[in-house]
């Protein structure tokens, strides 16, 4: 289980690091403001702030959104099982998808990502960074801004990639579970549970190239904050498609304005992996740390870990839930809407804001 491999390597590296004292030790960065505990984390501090203030404006917005949205797809494409046939299967969480953009934005799953690869290029040329370690440095910083999210992780020292990873190896929307579950595995070893905390990430997302009659349309009634709304309104019934109709990878979702994609639908139904999905319903504290992990596995794929630098303290401390945020159902919208799928633990018990049936805005 890459859970337990990666914890191991983590455990083995802080007790490298406290025997050589490393955690106690801090150098002056040349700002004259900042300190690290690795120089080559200096850097970052202007980084951090050119990004949030100029690009994401410190907000969990769209930018945001697909700046972390990059993140998964650059790392994503790394296939081992390809290696062992003898042919290329990409490198991981590389750079490939911007460093060959002209190649990598036209596969059928990255469609619209050339739009964020071009918003970020002025910020990787000014930060001086590898473009490796700018597009996973940039989704942290980007994901910071959204209330919920756990601290995330920040490594430097990824090799950059000398080829466009192949195409295919991004899991798509109107994919079976079964070949959701398979790339994951080949990916990175992650099993059906990993699967899922893989899509925590969709608690901040929104569709803009499925269907683009209705860009920046999100995936819940909560798509600023990162909380259980996802998981829950994802086994609620649909009711409509919020645009056009028949659409490949979409399916019908329980309220006006809400985007659901057909695999989100599949995964909350599936016995494999039903119970986690409900579980992060009501769960922050476990949504958080897992969704902390995944990441940090994530930006690692392709690499070794032990070579990369820990530059984690940069990244801001993302704002608390405000104290309103607590697990519901949308207004107009009770017990007798979900599609329970966990044979194991009943669907909890949840209120039902007042008024009329919620619509959700696009972000």
């Amino acid at each position: 289980m890459a859970f337990k491999q990666l914890l191991a390597i983590v455990t083995l590296a802080l007790a490298a690091a406290v025997a050589k004292g490393a955690l106690t030790r801090r150098v002056a960065c040349p700002d004259g403001v900042n300190t690290a505990t690795n120089a080559a984390c200096c850097a970052l501090f202007a980084v951090r702030d050119d990004l949030n203030n100029n690009l994401f404006n410190n907000e969990c917005g769209d930018e945001a959104h697909e700046s972390f949205r990059l993140t998964f797809h650059d790392a994503i494409a790394i296939s081992p099982a390809l290696e062992a046939a003898g042919k290329f299967g990409g490198g991981g969480a590389d750079g490939s998808i911007a460093i060959f953009s002209e190649t990598e934005t036209q596969f059928q799953a990255n469609i619209g990502l050339d739009e964020v690869v071009e918003a970020q290029r002025p910020f990787l040329r000014r930060s001086g960074m590898g473009v490796a370690d700018f597009i996973q440095f940039a989704g942290a910083v980007a994901v910071s801004n959204c209330p919920g999210a756990p601290q995330l992780n920040a490594f430097v020292g990824r090799t950059d990639a000398t080829q466009p990873a192949p195409d295919g190896l991004v899991p798509e929307p109107f994919d079976s579970v079964d070949h959701i579950l398979a790339r994951f595995a080949d990916a990175g070893d992650f099993d059906e549970l990993e699967t899922v905390w893989f899509l925590i990430a969709h608690s901040i997302a929104a569709q803009n190239d499925i269907d683009p009659t209705i860009p920046r349309t999100p995936f819940d009634s909560t798509p600023t904050l990162m909380d259980g709304q996802f998981f829950i309104e994802t086994q609620l019934r649909g009711t409509a498609f919020p645009g056009e109709r028949g659409i490949q990878g979409t399916a019908e979702s329980p309220l006006r304005g809400e985007f659901r994609l057909a695999s989100d639908k599949l995964l909350a139904r599936d016995n494999r992996t039903a119970c986690e999905w409900q579980s992060f319903g009501t769960d922050q504290a476990k949504l958080q740390n897992r969704f902390q992990f995944i990441f940090e596995a994530m930006g690692q794929l392709g690499t070794d870990p032990t070579t990369l630098i820990d530059c984690s303290e940069v990244l801001p401390v993302p704002p608390a839930l405000p104290a309103t945020a607590v697990p519901h159902f949308p207004a107009g919208k009770t017990i007798n809407d979900v599609e329970a799928a966990c044979a194991e633990t009943p669907f909890p018990t949840l209120p039902t804001d007042p008024g009329p049936q919620t619509a959700v805005p696009r972000v």
